[in-house]
């Protein structure tokens, strides 16, 4: 497994109707895969998030697109970014992410957290609980999801969850992968440590010398090498061609996020501009703060025809090295 390109689909509010939502997602997750990038990704949510749209915006359940984007595309990876553990039994969705992989012939990627979206479960009736419970609750599943992914039985009996001699058949691996999302340098980064393949750091750019540093902290404290531990970064990016478009793109966005959150905006995690400019901030804000690999969503203009290919002709040559 390696994600060192990753897009993320985040948004579905640019289709004409509901009908034609879909032919659009599959559009980019083939447009993605065209593209050279190594993943494609759907949000774990049931509502859309504050700093992109409004709760009653599209949003599509995460397992049944993946399932269908499956079916779509031929080689690139697919995972939620990430899987809200508070909403699935944590044997249910080892089962739900190896069948994803057999209909993908090897390409599912387990991308799991600890949920943080509290309307969501409110709404739909999920126990929220603290801070404190949900990470608990993570661990706990993570206890029992590792080893189901890799071939083994768990008997677990705990605070939140039970399981006697769990089985996971069929599988065409036991070495699926599991990525943590988040960036809680203790708590988020000790489970990478001690039960990921990949962590996704979402974080400013500014803070990400400091993040690698408690990475590697929760590393030594379980005796990994973090070289093992692939990391990438979540950006906004808007890329054009035509810069000045990017750049006009861009403030649209900033206007509307100001709109809907009362004038928070995510300014700092976005990459605007021409090709070169976006790939030129990507090595020097990312990569050269020693993060392996980046993980895109580009809600301004993804969904347009040759946007994709421009990103990964850009993108590719500074990830795939």
């Amino acid at each position: 497994m390696s994600i060192r390109l990753g897009y993320q689909m985040p948004y579905f509010s640019n289709a004409a109707s509901p009908r034609e939502l879909f032919p659009q997602v599959i559009a980019q997750a083939q447009a993605a895969e065209a593209a050279g990038f190594d993943a494609a990704f759907v949000m774990d949510h049931f509502y859309q998030l504050p700093l992109i749209g409004t709760p009653d915006e599209p949003m599509l359940e995460a397992y049944t697109a993946l399932g269908a984007l499956a079916t779509a595309t031929s080689r690139i990876q697919l995972s939620t970014l990430v899987t809200g553990n508070t909403y699935r039994n944590p044997a249910m969705l080892a089962k739900t992410v190896t069948t994803l992989d057999m209909v993908s012939g090897g390409r599912a990627v387990l991308g799991i957290g600890a949920g943080w979206f509290e309307l969501e479960h409110n709404a739909f009736g999920y126990e929220f609980g603290t801070f404190t419970d949900r990470f608990q609750r993570l661990e706990e599943a993570l206890q029992i999801i590792a080893p189901m992914l890799h071939g083994e039985r768990p008997t677990v009996d705990g605070k939140w969850y039970h399981t006697k001699e769990a089985m996971n058949e069929p599988r065409i691996r036991d070495d699926l992968p599991i990525m943590l999302g988040g960036g809680g340098e203790k708590k988020t980064f000790g489970l990478a440590a001690r039960y990921a393949d990949h962590l996704n750091i979402i974080c400013n750019p500014a803070d990400l010398p400091q993040k690698v540093d408690a990475l590697h902290q929760r590393c030594a404290e379980v005796g990994r090498d973090p070289k093992t531990l692939e990391t990438s970064f979540l950006a906004f990016t808007i890329i054009d061609s035509d810069g000045d478009r990017a750049r006009k793109l861009k403030q649209d966005m900033l206007d509307r996020q100001a709109a809907l959150s009362g004038g928070a905006t995510a300014e700092e995690r976005m990459f605007v501009g021409d090709p070169d400019d976006v790939a030129e901030q990507l090595q020097r804000r990312v990569l050269d703060q020693g993060i392996d690999g980046v993980i895109c969503n580009m809600i301004a203009n993804g969904h347009e025809e040759g946007v994709l290919e421009v990103a990964g002709k850009a993108l590719g040559p500074l990830l795939h090295k």
